[in-house]
């Protein structure tokens, strides 16, 4: 909610990639509280096409930004319209309800398309659902082409991806491919400090810098019974809830939540068939030290090595654009987005619809 990554990708769909420049465009602070709104009016809509309360305004702000950011980017790196096949648009999720088959993303992907002039891929979730899956994660087919493009020193290794984000999810590149969710990223941290101090992140992990873990709200987490599902499985930022502001000093609970989001990752890693002697981590909790090092330190306990997506020699802020634009390739191709042991979905299928520009 923070704003829009872009990226450029040429690809074939399959292990054929050469990565682009890429950007962002943030949001301005009045347009972050509309979308965090967007969440609370989205909460109890039952269709796709629901727009109750500020929806439909909140669906053309959307839109209107990224029509903004793909005519900014096109014009900084001095690309025409004309020479971009398409765009992957995922648009802005407010409500995912996977027990449900139920997902909603604002964005028009027509009117990006008609005011752009490319093609838009869009609504990249729902024939997922529809198959029986959970919509989520899309991510890991791009992973696990990144995965044949590692730097030599990493080939032959066992290797998981994971993006901490709001939430936090694993992609396991070996056979069969497998992916989940987690358990919280950064959602719980920005929650907590934007209800204690009023700012959006914990900037490089500053104020948890400060504080201690407390271990009794961090066992308090580990217990949520999230983590005894079965895969597959996905989150909705809103499954797991921040403390109390009174449980703790705004510094020793957001020490906690990062190591929260470590031991989460490394506990998921137990329910893969093999143990990954590799974990790459992209996604903005790689910026925060704190979960860095937690991570390195219980991935020590398997034997395992934690580096940063730029270590494995690619752009972990532009990781999640480039798959929507690999994504989108594979959509126009036909070629599947999710699978079984992604996603759950009965066998594997494509998805999005394609808007002409």
């Amino acid at each position: 909610m923070d704003g829009i990554d872009i990226a450029m990708l040429e690809t074939d769909g399959k292990d054929r990639i050469r990565r682009g420049p890429a950007g962002f465009q943030p949001y301005r602070a009045k347009e972050s509280d509309r979308i965090r709104k967007a969440l609370e009016d989205a909460a109890g809509c039952r269709r796709r096409e629901d727009r109750p309360g500020c929806l439909s305004e909140v669906e053309e702000l959307v839109t209107d930004r990224h029509v903004d950011a793909v005519t900014k980017f096109l014009s900084d790196n001095g690309l025409e319209p004309s020479g971009i096949d398409c765009i992957g648009f995922h648009g802005q999720t407010v409500l995912h309800r996977p027990d449900e088959g139920f997902t909603m993303q604002l964005g028009d992907g027509e009117r990006l398309a008609r005011e752009t002039g490319i093609d838009c891929i869009y609504d990249m979730r729902a024939n997922d659902m529809v198959h029986g899956g959970q919509g989520a994660p899309l991510v890991p087919v791009y992973h696990q082409a990144l995965s044949r493009n590692l730097p030599d020193e990493y080939q032959g290794r066992l290797a998981a991806f994971v993006n901490i984000g709001g939430i936090s999810n694993i992609s396991f590149v070996g056979e069969p491919l497998l992916a989940f969710d987690c358990g919280p990223g950064n959602a719980l941290i920005d929650q907590w400090v934007q209800a204690h101090v009023g700012i959006p992140y914990d900037d490089g992990g500053m104020i948890a810098s400060e504080g201690a873990v407390n271990q009794l709200m961090a066992e308090r987490y580990r217990a949520h019974p999230f983590f005894e599902q079965p895969l597959p499985k996905s989150l909705d930022r809103n499954d797991f809830l921040p403390p109390n502001v009174s449980e703790a000093s705004v510094e020793d609970g957001a020490r906690t939540l990062a190591e929260v989001t470590a031991r989460a990752i490394v506990d998921g890693g137990r329910l893969l068939p093999e143990q990954p002697d590799l974990w790459i981590i992209a996604g903005g909790g790689r910026h925060n030290p704190h979960i860095m090092a937690d991570l390195a330190r219980f991935a020590l306990s398997t034997g395992a090595q934690v580096i940063s997506a730029e270590q494995a020699g690619f752009d972990g802020d532009a990781m999640e654009a480039e798959c929507w634009a690999y994504l989108a390739v594979r959509s126009v191709m036909g070629l599947p987005l999710t699978f079984p042991g992604t996603t759950g979905v009965k066998h594997p299928v494509s998805g999005g619809v394609l808007a002409r520009g």
